[in-house]
Protein backbone atom coordinates (compact mmCIF):
# COMPACT_ATOMS: atom_id res chain seq x y z
CA UNK A 1 0.00 0.00 0.00
CA UNK A 2 2.84 2.18 0.21
CA UNK A 3 2.74 3.98 -3.86
CA UNK A 4 -1.03 3.40 -4.28
CA UNK A 5 -0.64 6.32 -6.62
CA UNK A 6 1.60 4.42 -9.09
CA UNK A 7 0.24 1.64 -8.72
CA UNK A 8 -3.29 2.75 -10.09
CA UNK A 9 -1.49 4.51 -12.84
CA UNK A 10 0.31 1.54 -13.78
CA UNK A 11 -3.47 -0.22 -14.05
CA UNK A 12 -4.83 2.09 -16.10
CA UNK A 13 -2.04 2.20 -18.43
CA UNK A 14 -2.28 -0.96 -19.18
CA UNK A 15 -5.56 -0.80 -19.43
CA UNK A 16 -5.72 2.37 -21.93
CA UNK A 17 -4.84 -0.16 -25.19
CA UNK A 18 -7.69 -2.35 -24.03
CA UNK A 19 -9.77 0.85 -23.50
CA UNK A 20 -8.82 2.28 -27.08
CA UNK A 21 -9.26 -1.15 -29.07
CA UNK A 22 -12.71 -1.23 -27.53
CA UNK A 23 -13.59 2.39 -28.46
CA UNK A 24 -12.45 1.93 -32.05
CA UNK A 25 -13.85 -1.65 -32.02
CA UNK A 26 -17.08 -0.62 -31.57
CA UNK A 27 -17.31 3.12 -33.71
CA UNK A 28 -20.02 4.31 -33.66
CA UNK A 29 -21.47 4.58 -30.48
CA UNK A 30 -23.69 7.62 -31.54
CA UNK A 31 -25.30 9.95 -34.27
CA UNK A 32 -22.42 10.31 -36.70
CA UNK A 33 -22.64 14.34 -38.63
CA UNK A 34 -21.51 13.61 -42.42
CA UNK A 35 -20.80 17.16 -43.96
CA UNK A 36 -21.62 17.58 -47.81
CA UNK A 37 -19.89 20.28 -49.60
CA UNK A 38 -22.46 20.59 -52.03
CA UNK A 39 -26.29 22.11 -52.42
CA UNK A 40 -29.34 19.48 -51.93
CA UNK A 41 -30.82 17.83 -55.00
CA UNK A 42 -27.97 17.48 -56.85
CA UNK A 43 -25.54 14.58 -57.85
CA UNK A 44 -22.75 14.45 -55.03
CA UNK A 45 -25.90 15.34 -52.56
CA UNK A 46 -28.37 11.73 -53.66
CA UNK A 47 -24.96 9.82 -53.36
CA UNK A 48 -24.06 10.92 -50.16
CA UNK A 49 -27.47 10.39 -48.83
CA UNK A 50 -27.21 7.13 -50.41
CA UNK A 51 -24.41 6.30 -48.86
CA UNK A 52 -25.52 7.70 -44.90
CA UNK A 53 -28.46 5.58 -45.55
CA UNK A 54 -26.70 2.37 -45.97
CA UNK A 55 -24.05 3.26 -43.26
CA UNK A 56 -27.17 4.00 -40.41
CA UNK A 57 -28.69 0.00 -41.78
CA UNK A 58 -25.39 -1.27 -41.16
CA UNK A 59 -24.35 0.24 -37.53
CA UNK A 60 -27.90 0.98 -36.55
CA UNK A 61 -26.73 4.41 -35.96
CA UNK A 62 -28.07 7.59 -37.47
CA UNK A 63 -25.84 9.37 -40.32
CA UNK A 64 -26.85 12.51 -40.90
CA UNK A 65 -25.92 14.87 -44.12
CA UNK A 66 -25.53 18.33 -43.31
CA UNK A 67 -24.95 20.47 -46.30
CA UNK A 68 -22.44 23.24 -45.74
CA UNK A 69 -22.13 25.10 -49.05
CA UNK A 70 -19.93 27.89 -49.99
CA UNK A 71 -16.68 28.70 -51.78
CA UNK A 72 -16.29 26.02 -53.69
CA UNK A 73 -16.61 23.53 -51.02
CA UNK A 74 -14.27 25.38 -48.86
CA UNK A 75 -16.66 26.16 -46.07
CA UNK A 76 -17.87 22.92 -45.20
CA UNK A 77 -13.96 21.46 -45.62
CA UNK A 78 -12.91 23.86 -42.84
CA UNK A 79 -15.68 22.78 -40.40
CA UNK A 80 -14.68 19.28 -41.02
CA UNK A 81 -10.92 20.24 -40.57
CA UNK A 82 -11.68 22.53 -37.39
CA UNK A 83 -14.55 19.57 -35.81
CA UNK A 84 -13.56 17.39 -32.66
CA UNK A 85 -11.45 14.71 -33.83
CA UNK A 86 -13.70 11.95 -32.47
CA UNK A 87 -14.85 10.25 -35.51
CA UNK A 88 -18.86 11.96 -35.49
CA UNK A 89 -18.00 14.18 -37.51
CA UNK A 90 -16.87 13.63 -41.14
CA UNK A 91 -17.94 14.67 -44.67
CA UNK A 92 -16.91 14.78 -48.03
CA UNK A 93 -13.42 15.25 -49.55
CA UNK A 94 -12.85 15.04 -53.50
CA UNK A 95 -11.00 16.27 -55.56
CA UNK A 96 -12.44 20.04 -55.65
CA UNK A 97 -11.67 20.84 -51.92
CA UNK A 98 -8.29 18.63 -51.90
CA UNK A 99 -6.59 18.99 -55.04
CA UNK A 100 -8.16 22.03 -56.71
CA UNK A 101 -8.79 23.94 -54.08
CA UNK A 102 -5.41 25.27 -52.75
CA UNK A 103 -4.18 26.41 -56.25
CA UNK A 104 -7.79 27.94 -57.09
CA UNK A 105 -8.26 30.24 -53.87
CA UNK A 106 -5.30 32.16 -51.95
CA UNK A 107 -4.97 32.01 -48.19
CA UNK A 108 -7.09 28.66 -47.90
CA UNK A 109 -8.20 28.31 -44.34
CA UNK A 110 -7.56 24.45 -43.95
CA UNK A 111 -4.16 22.08 -45.30
CA UNK A 112 -5.69 18.97 -47.10
CA UNK A 113 -2.31 17.67 -46.19
CA UNK A 114 -2.04 18.35 -42.53
CA UNK A 115 -5.51 18.49 -40.97
CA UNK A 116 -7.69 15.42 -42.07
CA UNK A 117 -7.75 11.73 -41.27
CA UNK A 118 -8.24 10.39 -44.99
CA UNK A 119 -10.82 7.35 -44.24
CA UNK A 120 -11.58 5.71 -47.87
CA UNK A 121 -12.62 6.76 -51.21
CA UNK A 122 -16.43 6.63 -52.06
CA UNK A 123 -17.09 7.02 -55.63
CA UNK A 124 -15.59 8.30 -58.95
CA UNK A 125 -17.39 10.22 -61.56
CA UNK A 126 -16.44 10.65 -65.19
CA UNK A 127 -16.78 13.82 -67.54
CA UNK A 128 -18.44 13.74 -70.60
CA UNK A 129 -17.59 15.62 -73.94
CA UNK A 130 -21.01 16.29 -75.67
CA UNK A 131 -21.71 18.46 -78.76
CA UNK A 132 -25.20 19.73 -80.18
CA UNK A 133 -26.19 17.75 -83.21
CA UNK A 134 -25.34 20.21 -85.81
CA UNK A 135 -21.94 19.60 -85.20
CA UNK A 136 -20.58 18.11 -88.21
CA UNK A 137 -17.86 15.07 -85.68
CA UNK A 138 -19.12 11.95 -84.49
CA UNK A 139 -16.26 10.42 -82.86
CA UNK A 140 -13.38 11.72 -81.28
CA UNK A 141 -10.96 11.61 -84.06
CA UNK A 142 -13.31 13.47 -86.15
CA UNK A 143 -13.92 16.42 -83.66
CA UNK A 144 -10.34 16.90 -83.50
CA UNK A 145 -10.39 17.26 -87.10
CA UNK A 146 -12.60 19.39 -87.11
CA UNK A 147 -10.78 22.22 -84.46
CA UNK A 148 -7.55 21.55 -86.21
CA UNK A 149 -9.47 22.61 -89.70
CA UNK A 150 -11.10 25.63 -87.99
CA UNK A 151 -9.15 27.22 -85.35
CA UNK A 152 -11.35 28.84 -82.39
CA UNK A 153 -14.25 28.54 -84.52
CA UNK A 154 -15.93 26.26 -82.19
CA UNK A 155 -16.38 27.00 -78.69
CA UNK A 156 -17.07 25.06 -75.60
CA UNK A 157 -18.86 25.34 -72.19
CA UNK A 158 -18.99 24.34 -68.78
CA UNK A 159 -20.69 24.97 -65.90
CA UNK A 160 -17.95 27.05 -64.26
CA UNK A 161 -13.77 27.99 -63.99
CA UNK A 162 -11.60 25.64 -62.48
CA UNK A 163 -13.90 22.85 -62.06
CA UNK A 164 -12.54 19.18 -63.77
CA UNK A 165 -15.16 20.11 -66.44
CA UNK A 166 -13.03 23.43 -67.20
CA UNK A 167 -10.04 21.13 -66.23
CA UNK A 168 -11.22 18.25 -68.28
CA UNK A 169 -11.41 20.48 -71.41
CA UNK A 170 -8.26 22.09 -70.98
CA UNK A 171 -6.42 19.22 -70.95
CA UNK A 172 -7.99 17.63 -73.98
CA UNK A 173 -6.91 20.99 -75.85
CA UNK A 174 -3.37 20.67 -74.65
CA UNK A 175 -3.18 17.12 -75.54
CA UNK A 176 -4.35 17.67 -79.20
CA UNK A 177 -3.14 21.40 -79.79
CA UNK A 178 -6.30 22.62 -80.56
CA UNK A 179 -8.31 25.79 -80.07
CA UNK A 180 -11.42 26.20 -78.64
CA UNK A 181 -12.86 29.16 -76.99
CA UNK A 182 -14.13 28.81 -73.05
CA UNK A 183 -17.69 29.97 -72.57
CA UNK A 184 -18.40 30.02 -68.44
CA UNK A 185 -21.84 29.14 -67.28
CA UNK A 186 -23.35 29.76 -63.56
CA UNK A 187 -23.78 25.97 -63.70
CA UNK A 188 -24.02 22.86 -65.89
CA UNK A 189 -27.71 22.74 -66.74
CA UNK A 190 -27.98 26.22 -68.59
CA UNK A 191 -25.11 25.27 -70.35
CA UNK A 192 -26.57 22.07 -71.48
CA UNK A 193 -29.72 24.31 -72.76
CA UNK A 194 -27.70 26.40 -74.48
CA UNK A 195 -25.78 23.28 -76.11
CA UNK A 196 -29.28 21.93 -77.56
CA UNK A 197 -30.55 25.45 -78.66
CA UNK A 198 -26.89 25.60 -80.85
CA UNK A 199 -25.77 28.82 -79.15
CA UNK A 200 -22.30 26.44 -77.95
CA UNK A 201 -20.92 23.82 -79.87
CA UNK A 202 -19.76 21.72 -77.05
CA UNK A 203 -19.95 20.87 -73.04
CA UNK A 204 -17.73 19.01 -70.81
CA UNK A 205 -19.65 18.22 -67.48
CA UNK A 206 -20.41 15.73 -64.86
CA UNK A 207 -21.92 12.52 -66.39
CA UNK A 208 -24.68 12.36 -64.40
CA UNK A 209 -25.98 16.23 -65.35
CA UNK A 210 -26.61 15.56 -69.18
CA UNK A 211 -27.16 11.75 -69.69
CA UNK A 212 -30.90 12.24 -70.22
CA UNK A 213 -30.30 14.15 -72.73
CA UNK A 214 -27.57 12.16 -74.27
CA UNK A 215 -30.20 8.86 -74.19
CA UNK A 216 -32.90 11.10 -75.47
CA UNK A 217 -30.47 11.87 -78.44
CA UNK A 218 -31.30 15.73 -78.01
CA UNK A 219 -26.92 16.29 -77.67
CA UNK A 220 -24.45 13.49 -79.20
CA UNK A 221 -22.01 12.12 -76.61
CA UNK A 222 -18.42 11.48 -77.87
CA UNK A 223 -16.48 10.49 -75.32
CA UNK A 224 -16.15 9.91 -71.30
CA UNK A 225 -12.91 11.50 -69.95
CA UNK A 226 -12.46 8.73 -67.38
CA UNK A 227 -9.32 6.30 -68.77
CA UNK A 228 -11.68 3.93 -69.28
CA UNK A 229 -15.00 3.28 -70.46
CA UNK A 230 -18.08 3.96 -67.64
CA UNK A 231 -20.54 1.35 -66.66
CA UNK A 232 -23.41 4.27 -66.99
CA UNK A 233 -22.95 3.99 -71.08
CA UNK A 234 -20.79 1.38 -71.77
CA UNK A 235 -20.57 1.73 -75.48
CA UNK A 236 -19.61 5.06 -75.22
CA UNK A 237 -15.37 5.61 -75.69
CA UNK A 238 -12.92 6.94 -73.07
CA UNK A 239 -10.93 9.67 -74.29
CA UNK A 240 -7.63 7.32 -73.14
CA UNK A 241 -8.73 5.69 -76.38
CA UNK A 242 -7.85 8.13 -78.46
CA UNK A 243 -5.65 9.94 -76.19
CA UNK A 244 -3.27 7.44 -74.41
CA UNK A 245 -3.14 8.70 -70.34
CA UNK A 246 -5.87 10.58 -70.41
CA UNK A 247 -7.14 10.35 -67.09
CA UNK A 248 -9.27 13.58 -65.22
CA UNK A 249 -12.14 12.42 -63.15
CA UNK A 250 -14.44 13.65 -60.23
CA UNK A 251 -13.77 11.63 -57.55
CA UNK A 252 -15.14 11.83 -53.84
CA UNK A 253 -13.92 10.27 -50.60
CA UNK A 254 -14.60 10.47 -46.86
CA UNK A 255 -12.69 12.30 -44.18
CA UNK A 256 -12.42 13.01 -41.21
CA UNK A 257 -10.26 16.05 -38.93
CA UNK A 258 -6.83 14.65 -38.88
CA UNK A 259 -5.86 13.02 -35.14
CA UNK A 260 -8.10 10.01 -35.72
CA UNK A 261 -6.31 6.30 -34.21
CA UNK A 262 -5.66 4.45 -37.21
CA UNK A 263 -7.92 1.45 -35.92
CA UNK A 264 -10.43 3.69 -35.61
CA UNK A 265 -9.74 5.32 -39.59
CA UNK A 266 -9.64 1.06 -40.78
CA UNK A 267 -12.69 0.54 -38.67
CA UNK A 268 -14.95 3.29 -40.10
CA UNK A 269 -13.06 2.08 -43.79
CA UNK A 270 -14.24 -1.61 -43.70
CA UNK A 271 -18.06 -0.39 -42.65
CA UNK A 272 -18.00 1.88 -45.52
CA UNK A 273 -16.45 -1.11 -47.84
CA UNK A 274 -19.52 -2.53 -46.85
CA UNK A 275 -22.10 -0.19 -47.14
CA UNK A 276 -20.52 0.81 -51.32
CA UNK A 277 -21.15 -3.27 -51.82
CA UNK A 278 -24.53 -2.96 -51.25
CA UNK A 279 -26.91 -3.48 -54.35
CA UNK A 280 -28.80 -0.70 -53.62
CA UNK A 281 -26.08 1.73 -53.27
CA UNK A 282 -24.50 0.62 -56.29
CA UNK A 283 -27.57 0.89 -58.40
CA UNK A 284 -28.10 4.78 -56.89
CA UNK A 285 -24.42 5.37 -57.65
CA UNK A 286 -24.92 4.14 -61.06
CA UNK A 287 -28.09 5.76 -62.15
CA UNK A 288 -26.24 8.75 -60.87
CA UNK A 289 -23.66 8.83 -63.21
CA UNK A 290 -20.81 7.65 -60.46
CA UNK A 291 -18.95 4.27 -59.78
CA UNK A 292 -18.08 3.08 -56.13
CA UNK A 293 -14.49 3.22 -55.46
CA UNK A 294 -13.73 1.72 -51.98
CA UNK A 295 -10.06 2.56 -52.11
CA UNK A 296 -8.46 1.95 -48.29
CA UNK A 297 -7.26 4.84 -46.14
CA UNK A 298 -3.91 4.60 -47.53
CA UNK A 299 -4.41 4.54 -51.14
CA UNK A 300 -6.87 7.08 -50.54
CA UNK A 301 -4.66 9.17 -49.29
CA UNK A 302 -1.78 8.49 -51.64
CA UNK A 303 -4.05 9.19 -54.34
CA UNK A 304 -5.71 12.54 -53.40
CA UNK A 305 -1.89 13.79 -52.65
CA UNK A 306 -0.77 13.01 -55.94
CA UNK A 307 -3.85 14.67 -57.85
CA UNK A 308 -2.81 17.93 -56.07
CA UNK A 309 0.05 18.74 -58.39
CA UNK A 310 -1.91 17.89 -61.54
CA UNK A 311 -4.30 19.89 -60.74
CA UNK A 312 -2.36 22.70 -60.06
CA UNK A 313 -0.51 22.80 -63.62
CA UNK A 314 -4.11 22.51 -65.25
CA UNK A 315 -5.45 25.25 -63.11
CA UNK A 316 -2.25 27.64 -63.91
CA UNK A 317 -2.90 26.36 -68.03
CA UNK A 318 -6.35 27.26 -67.69
CA UNK A 319 -6.30 30.16 -66.31
CA UNK A 320 -9.02 29.66 -63.63
CA UNK A 321 -9.40 32.05 -60.78
CA UNK A 322 -11.63 32.51 -57.47
CA UNK A 323 -12.84 35.18 -58.62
Amino acid sequence: MRHPTRRLLLAAGLAAPGLARAQNGDWPRQTVRYINLYAPGGANDILSRLFCQAMTQITGQQFVVENRTGAGGTVGSDAIAKSRPDGYTVGLGGVANLAIAPSLFPGLPYDPARDYSFVTGLYRQPNILIVNNDVPARSVPEFIALLKANPGRYNYATGGAGTTPHLSAEMFKMMTGTDMPFVQYRGGAPALLDLMAGQVHAVFDNLAGPIGAVRDGKVRALAVTSPERSPVLPDLPALAEFLPGFDLTSWNGMIAPAGLPPAQVHRMAELAHQALARPEVIRGYTENGATPWPAGPEEYATYARAQEPLMRRLVKLSGASAG
